[in-house]
């Protein structure tokens, strides 16, 4: 249903080593960073792989807090991982990795919040 979606952020060069850290267990990078003349002088970068930024972070306006991005993550290990390196990137406990059965029995989550408040999350819903 969502091809790609994008948040402001209040630091871009801290959110942008923050994602760099968080995202890159689940497998995910910079796929592109388009010149500040292309973004009307706003410094922006969108996270995917395969050539395909699917998250995108950049500064300019307010940035919203408070908003949820649920990360898939290929197995639980990930989500493990994911949630090590958020919190050594600074993140802050919003959940620690586990089951959440009353989403569904092989729902397997952690959540943190980023610099700016928003709830990150990795999830993964294969059973072990």
């Amino acid at each position: 249903m969502i091809d790609h979606m994008g948040i402001a952020v209040s630091d871009f060069a801290a959110s942008r080593s923050f994602y760099l850290s968080v995202l890159a267990p689940l497998g995910f990078g910079i796929e592109y960073e388009p010149a500040p003349e292309l973004t009307g002088g706003q410094r922006a970068c969108g996270f995917g792989r395969d050539r395909r930024p699917q998250f995108w972070i950049g500064e300019g306006k307010e940035p919203v807090s408070g908003a949820h991005v649920a990360f898939a993550a290929g197995d639980r290990a990930s989500v493990d991982a994911f949630y090590a390196a958020a919190l050594a990137a600074g993140a802050r406990d919003n959940g620690a990795p586990g089951l959440r059965p009353h989403y569904h029995p092989d729902y397997y989550g952690a959540f943190v919040l980023d610099p700016d408040g928003n709830n990150i999350e990795a999830v993964c819903h294969r059973p072990e």
